[in-house]
């Protein structure tokens, strides 16, 4: 079978990457603008990713269903329908000035890029030789290292106001001082927002005229008697699927928690203003993260996949310990150095955990997506952390131990058990 046939639609839904990339590393610059916009703690704030994370713990097992009864296409349609939706519903929540407004957006958000990585991952996998698979995933998820720099750097510039107020300086504004200039910060993310909104209609109209062949699994790997085609919590019973669920919701609770409040980070340990601490993110730590993903692809050509995983979880290990225990530049660059190791992680741990699955891959690809639902959890941790103790450095403890799962996986938990006929 001719593989040139395949490439262009490669190419297609290789774009979306970039879409939940976005969407995620978009909230380090939502996070501590829409705690100055709406007056909120650092817990408060954590919000803004357990709304997107809840997005995939509830909409995983739904689009793995939908994807699964009908075709990678239409699923694809409808998950660049609700990015859309959501996108542009930040209009009326800015006018509003409405927290719960924005939570709602990106939780609508959240559902449209589920169904996008649910569909994408497998389905990047599924294009070539199965012993590449985690290599060719890696490569994909590159490009999702574009949107991963991008995001905060844009969103800096343009979302970020600059003006940073001091508590003292908002108590002696008049009410109306108050209101207008509270306002002036929700308004930010109209413009960038329906951009967004109007890229993904267009995008939306190039899936509709375009065909996108549906790749079956091959079930030749897998026991007829465990093979299901039917969604099931049966396919947790691989062990390595189980544990790559596990080690799933830890390391994208340790890459959500490490970035996301990196701003409020980089003000505790060197007095760094939110703009050059957005630009510093982008340009340094996500450009880092995006360089590792190819360097992951290159180096798992001479190391295992499992190795490497576990090699970048034992450094990412030793930075935060640094980032804990320091402060001005060596604590900052310690943090803005762990993203080059987070980078091959989640398509590494997603790639190990549907190994020789055949027809099952679509439910595991579900479970594992989501897993992500720890995004939502630890920067929930972390700001109850920051809150309790006045320490927001203190709160990285949580990505730390989140990492030494990662670790586990890496050594153990990956491993495939062969059981008896």
């Amino acid at each position: 079978m001719s593989k040139n046939k395949y490439l262009f639609p490669l190419i297609l839904v290789t774009s979306l990457f970039f879409l939940w990339a976005f969407l995620h590393n978009i909230n380090p610059i939502l996070i501590p603008h829409l705690k100055k916009a709406c007056q909120l703690t650092d817990t408060q704030s954590s919000f803004i990713d357990s709304a997107v994370y809840l997005g995939y713990f509830l909409i995983a097992v739904p689009a793995g269903l939908f994807v699964h009864k009908y075709s990678y296409k239409k699923g694809i349609i409808v998950g660049l329908t609700l990015y859309a939706l959501g996108a542009l519903l930040f209009i009326p929540a800015a006018n509003a000035h409405s927290y719960m407004f924005f939570l709602i957006a990106l939780f609508i958000i959240a559902s449209g890029a589920t169904f996008l990585e649910t569909i994408a991952n497998p389905y990047i996998t599924l294009l070539g030789d199965k012993e590449s698979s985690a290599q060719r995933l890696n490569f994909a998820q590159s490009f999702n290292g574009v949107g991963a720099f991008v995001a905060p750097i844009i969103g800096g510039q343009v979302i970020l106001s600059g003006i940073e107020h001091t508590p003292a300086e908002l108590k002696n504004m008049s009410a109306g001082q108050l209101a207008a200039y509270l306002q002036s910060e929700a308004n930010t993310v109209k413009v960038p927002y329906l951009i967004i909104g109007g890229l993904v209609i267009l995008l939306i109209l190039l899936f509709v005229f375009t065909r996108i062949p549906d790749v079956k699994e091959d079930d030749s790997a897998v026991d007829s008697h465990t093979a299901g085609t039917d969604f099931s919590a049966r396919v947790l019973k691989h062990s390595h699927v189980s544990w790559a669920v596990i080690a799933q919701f830890f390391y994208v609770g340790a890459q959500v928690g490490v970035g996301s409040f990196f701003i409020r980070y980089s003000k505790f340990v060197a007095d760094i203003a939110e703009r050059e601490a957005a630009f510093l993110w982008g340009s340094i730590a996500m450009v880092g993260f995006m360089v590792g993903r190819f360097a992951g692809t290159f180096f798992m050509r001479y190391i295992d996949a499992a190795r490497l995983l576990s090699i970048y979880a034992a450094i990412s290990i030793l930075l935060l310990i640094i980032a804990l225990a320091t402060h001005g530049n060596v604590a900052l660059y310690a943090v803005m150095a762990v993203p080059f190791f987070m980078s091959i992680m989640f398509p590494t741990i997603f790639a190990l955990g549907i190994k020789g699955l055949g027809e099952e891959t679509k439910i595991a690809s579900s479970f594992l997506v989501m897993a992500i639902i720890g995004g939502g959890v630890a920067p929930l941790f972390m700001g109850l952390i920051s809150d309790k103790t006045g320490s927001i450095q203190m709160a990285y403890i949580v990505p730390l131990l989140c990492f030494v799962v990662v670790l586990y996986y890496g050594l153990k938990g990956h491993k495939v058990v062969k059981k008896a006929a």
